[in-house]
């Protein structure tokens, strides 16, 4: 059973750091790539980042590039998103997603979502 379970969001201020993590199974960690995206009320579901499936490989949206980092350890089966300098637009809920492709922009998987909430 294939399970993606997100956590570490939560209420930030506006300058401030978050490190979401992304726990997953089920699947062959070096068999699949990691992204995150988020959503916000009324809009559609949009990319954050990713990560190729060894981990040596990543890309990001223009609007968190320089601000985010993406990165996953397949011995831990885990990958994570560190959120810098964050701004109130970077509130969201956040997921996780795995995809056998990438870069992709369909995934075969997906997480429950964590909330983040950017104060400013």
């Amino acid at each position: 059973q294939v399970q993606l379970v997100e956590s570490g969001g939560g209420l930030v201020q506006a300058g401030g750091s978050l490190r979401l993590s992304c726990a997953f199974s089920g699947f062959t960690a070096n068999r699949y790539a990691v992204y995150w995206l988020r959503q916000t009320p009324g809009k559609e579901r949009e990319f954050v980042a990713g990560v190729s499936r060894s981990g040596s490989f990543t890309y990001y949206d223009g609007s968190v590039k320089d601000r985010f980092t993406i990165s996953k350890d397949n011995a831990r089966n885990t990958a994570w998103l560190q959120m810098n300098s964050l701004k109130s637009e970077d509130t969201a809920v956040y997921y996780c997603a795995a995809s056998p492709q990438y870069p992709s922009t369909s995934y075969d998987y997906w997480g429950q979502g964590t909330q983040v909430t950017v104060s400013s």
